[in-house]
């Protein structure tokens, strides 16, 4: 599915115009619905909307399993809209989906359409960090890591307007990347394709090519992945929250440097 388009934009250089044919990342909305309800809109960049719908129930506690689902596409529009069906039986529907989103979800929240504070609660058993890593390791590993996710970042190289996930196993192989205009639906694909692969449960490092705020940290957290490495910054909440869930948070890890902000396993 395409996923850049082309404008004729002008640029100013040296106080001169040049018209020239400028590629932005397309950002179109996703309905998805839930036995063919309504369930929310999602604003992201076209391609693996089957993964970002599995990665975005899996987050919302609706439905976590590979098997037992129906995925249908109902209609592309020409203006990138889509609208999606996730066939499950109403008896597998987790807690989440009682409490279903109203409000449309923008690509730079991952988070809209939740109703109360309570819903942004969430639960879960700490999580146990695999890497034994020392700090000077740590460095070098992600730099391996993030030069594999740089190589594949096609959207960002033609567009510089892409977000990006990337998900490694404890040896650093690169278990699935997506790119998306937002940052949450990167992590989403990311989750829904390692469902699709059944590899969710190899995952040990996530790789984010923006900052970390809440919704990163609580996505990596229900998908039981213990480190999460940022070339951006992260919040306050971020940091409490990964420190609370067992989460090995690094951020502005570029240029063989790096913050580390939680160390539950030290």
């Amino acid at each position: 599915m395409k996923q850049t388009q082309s404008y004729q934009s002008i640029k100013l250089s040296n106080n001169s115009l040049e018209k020239f044919d400028d590629t932005l990342v397309i950002e179109a909305p996703l309905q998805i619905n839930i036995n063919k309800e309504p369930y929310t809109v999602v604003m992201r960049t076209p391609g693996n909307d089957e993964e970002l719908a599995r990665g975005l129930l899996y987050a919302e506690d609706i439905y976590k399993k590979k098997d037992g689902i129906k995925v249908e596409i109902i209609k592309t529009e020409k203006d990138f809209s889509t609208v999606i069906n996730m066939g499950i039986l109403k008896e597998k529907l987790g807690k989440g989906y009682l409490n279903k989103r109203t409000l449309l979800s923008v690509s730079s929240c991952g988070i809209c359409g939740k109703k109360e504070l309570k819903d942004l609660k969430v639960k879960g058993e700490t999580l146990k960090n695999n890497s034994n890593k020392n700090v000077k390791d740590m460095v070098e590993s992600t730099s391996r890591m993030f030069l594999k996710m740089n190589n594949k970042q096609s959207i960002f190289k033609s567009t510089g307007g892409s977000h990006a996930c990337a998900v490694f196993n404890t040896n650093e192989k690169l278990l699935t990347i997506k790119e998306d205009i937002g940052r949450h639906n990167a992590v989403d694909k990311c989750v829904g394709d390692l469902i699709n692969q059944n590899k969710l449960k190899e995952a040990n490092y996530m790789l984010v090519s923006g900052r970390v705020s809440y919704e990163i940290v609580s996505k990596a957290f229900l998908a039981k992945i213990p480190i999460i490495i940022a070339v951006s910054a992260c919040s306050s909440l971020a940091v409490d929250f990964a420190k609370e869930f067992g989460i090995f948070l690094i951020g502005f890890s570029r240029n063989n440097k790096m913050t580390i902000y939680s160390t539950p396993h030290k």
